[in-house]
């Protein structure tokens, strides 16, 4: 179930955060006041693994919520395939028909997935499950809002960050302050490469507000997602240790090499690869998850 975090209202957005407690997830809905078109930003599809039950309370949650305020959804945007949930863009296509988007990187994360996998020529590699690919400095509307894409890779090969008015939606690249910057461990992660699109968010002005998305509640506070330019560059733990892209890199990859893989990177990826569709019914009308042994070897042991 996700708890609605209160909706932060600036400028001419007005942006409502959905913390979904299983994963530490937060999803977003990012409207137009003017026209009460929106836009959602990484769905979540809920699954639970010991079990294998996928429901879309989460989903549904989130949608009554836009029925309620009379918003129209105009996209569902990911900002890079997911490792610790499964992404609901399919589901919430279906119900809305708003047209689903992502990075134009996806095409190699596909590939590289893809090998993992072992699955056969027939699945396409080129992006097709979503609607729109996004190249770096992309822009397009939600409503009368001017949004712009940013390339933002590191924690991925594809991540991206979505620059809506003085608002940035950042999701695995930095964190609230106290708890630091995203992992960059994940087959074509790289801390430098993350250090660069931090420093590109960085360079945004002091007031932008950073949206991320994920919140694991150090110390037992209350969720948040909410932080500024200004903030993290004052506030972010490392940040604050690592000045040099030499001393991140070292932090970085010092740190991901203490981290267990999330418990379900294996399970989602192959959905939200597929642009948040889960595997196609076998012939015995069931879905089934395939995963590899031994695929990433190195990963500490997780509880």
């Amino acid at each position: 179930m996700t708890a609605e975090i209160a909706p932060s209202l600036h400028g001419r957005s007005i942006v409502t955060g959905f913390y979904e407690k299983r994963t530490g997830s937060v999803q977003y809905v990012v409207a137009d006041p003017d026209t009460k078109r929106c836009a959602i930003i990484d769905p979540v599809l809920d699954f639970e693994a010991k079990s294998g039950a996928t429901t879309t309370s989460s989903a549904d949650e989130l949608l009554a919520y836009i029925e309620q305020q009379g918003y129209r959804p105009e996209w569902i945007l990911d900002t890079h395939p997911h490792a610790d949930h499964f992404s609901a863009a399919g589901y919430r296509k279906d119900r809305t028909g708003a047209p689903t988007a992502i990075g134009e990187k996806v095409v190699e994360v596909q590939k590289l997935w893809k090998a993992f996998y072992n699955w056969p020529d027939s699945f396409p590699t080129d992006g097709s499950q979503w609607d729109r690919l996004f190249p770096d400095r992309e822009r397009f509307k939600i409503g009368n809002l001017d949004v712009e894409v940013m390339f933002c890779p590191g924690h991925t090969l594809c991540s991206i960050t979505y620059l809506v008015g003085d608002a940035a939606f950042i999701h695995d690249t930095l964190f609230m302050p106290d708890s630091g910057t995203a992992r960059a461990d994940f087959p074509g992660g790289s801390a430098k490469a993350l250090w660069h699109s931090i420093q590109r968010i960085m360079a945004l002005p002091d007031d932008t507000r950073l949206f991320t998305g994920h919140d694991y509640m150090p110390g037992g506070r209350a969720a948040q997602r909410e932080s500024t330019v200004d903030q993290q560059r004052r506030e972010n733990s490392h940040l604050l240790k690592a000045a040099t892209e030499e001393e991140f890199v070292a932090l970085r990859e010092g740190r991901d090499r203490e981290l267990p893989m999330p418990k379900l990177i294996l399970s989602a990826l192959q959905v939200n690869i597929r642009g948040g569709r889960l595997p196609e019914p076998e012939s015995n009308g069931r879905r089934y998850l395939k995963i590899p042994l031994d695929a990433l070897p190195n990963a500490p042991w997780g509880d």
